[in-house]
């Protein structure tokens, strides 16, 4: 499967990660109850745009968007991906300029547990929201959030690029593989430019960490949960090896994606890579003891390996050096300002602050506006 052609210009490295292009805008998001989505809300709130979210209800207790609450930044409809009816009267009223899809089955366990309904959700929920699109005429930009999992992993050390093949070991993996496979058909049997004004474009990163993620076997929520009410942290995986970086990076990406096919559309189909430099590729031991240690509970740490855990990848990472060279897209936060900034979140958290006002200093920070 290929990524297609850029026609983007190399953009002059002094621009802002995102522009005001954001200002005023229409913009659909699926999934803004999740961690990620609660996040990219934050994120479009911040930059002026207005939001429409369309979820289920918070996939924890406790999570971001309720802690932070984030109902009151956008139009909050409750509600399946799957449910056509709803999507697409839910589009058609809120008349979006540009379409965020991140609502999924985000786990590699919980896959194991219920993969009929991960393919269904990952796989036919992707294809209900396109189809929504297409009936919509004010969409021009629709991002379809994937993962770096929807690569054939054959953990090897390059980097996997936009156009290597689509695979996956567990259901997971391979829903996000096969939502890949319909996005690109979907797109190029119905969002070829002359055929209508919307341009579609696939995302893929992984290993993403941050404050507001309470998902179970998630290693950053896991240890977070267990510092805050003051247990042990066992690592079932020390020696798995992850490119690691903060959530705020590759949604900054997205949005470049979608600047792009908004200033440049229509476009064909083409998928990009977002994923922190090499650096920040640390086994899991690492960012458990340094976790432990930012929250001065180094003790707090035992490596008790699983033997009888279901398959995991071992070593997975992605090249990003197209979003680099055309979307003058690159991490900002290196890895111990990652997991600094994600630790901090949680201690604010547990100290009882408002969890809304310093999400909102953390992503002013990133732009380096101030220190939350």
């Amino acid at each position: 499967m290929g990524n297609g052609q850029s026609t983007l210009a190399h953009l002059d490295v002094n621009q802002p990660m995102t522009s005001s292009i954001w200002a005023g805008k229409r913009v659909f998001l699926t999934g803004h109850t999740g961690f990620k989505g609660a996040w990219m809300t934050l994120l479009l709130n911040r930059l002026g745009a207005r939001v429409a979210g369309y979820a289920l209800e918070p996939p924890s207790e406790p999570n971001l968007f309720t802690i932070a609450g984030i109902a009151s930044l956008t139009q909050d409809i409750r509600a399946d991906i799957r449910d056509a009816r709803t999507l697409q009267a839910s589009l058609l009223e809120f008349s979006p300029d540009a379409v965020f899809h991140m609502a999924a089955q985000s786990l590699v366990r919980e896959s194991y547990r219920t993969p009929v309904e991960t393919f269904d959700v990952n796989v036919l929920g992707t294809v209900m929201v396109l189809e929504a699109v297409r009936q919509t005429p004010s969409v021009r930009a629709a991002v379809v959030l994937t993962s770096d999992k929807s690569y054939e992993n054959r953990e090897t050390l390059r980097p996997y690029r936009e156009d290597d093949p689509m695979g996956g070991h567990d259901p997971y993996s391979a829903s996000k593989g096969c939502a890949e496979l319909a996005t690109a058909a979907y797109s190029r049997s119905f969002f070829q430019p002359g055929m209508t004004n919307a341009s579609v474009a696939s995302v893929r990163a992984g290993n993403v960490i941050g404050g507001g993620d309470w998902a179970k076997d998630r290693l950053v929520a896991d240890i977070a949960r267990g510092l805050i009410a003051g247990n042990d942290i066992t690592i079932r995986r020390p020696d798995a090896v992850r490119p690691w970086q903060h959530v705020l990076e590759p949604l900054h990406g997205y949005l470049r994606v979608a600047e792009r096919l908004l200033e440049q559309g229509p476009l064909p189909w083409e998928a990009w890579n977002f994923g922190p430099d090499a650096s920040s590729e640390r086994p899991v031991e690492a960012v458990a003891r340094l976790a432990c240690a930012l929250w001065d509970r180094p003790q707090a740490l035992k490596l008790r390996p699983d033997s009888d855990a279901p398959h995991e990848a071992t070593l997975l990472k992605l090249d990003s050096n197209k979003a680099r060279a055309l979307l003058n897209w690159r991490p900002r936060w290196d890895f111990n300002e990652t997991l600094r900034h994600t630790m901090e979140w949680y201690r604010r958290y547990a100290a009882g602050d408002d969890m809304l006002a310093f999400s909102l200093a953390q992503i002013d920070a990133y732009h380096g506006e101030r220190s939350p």
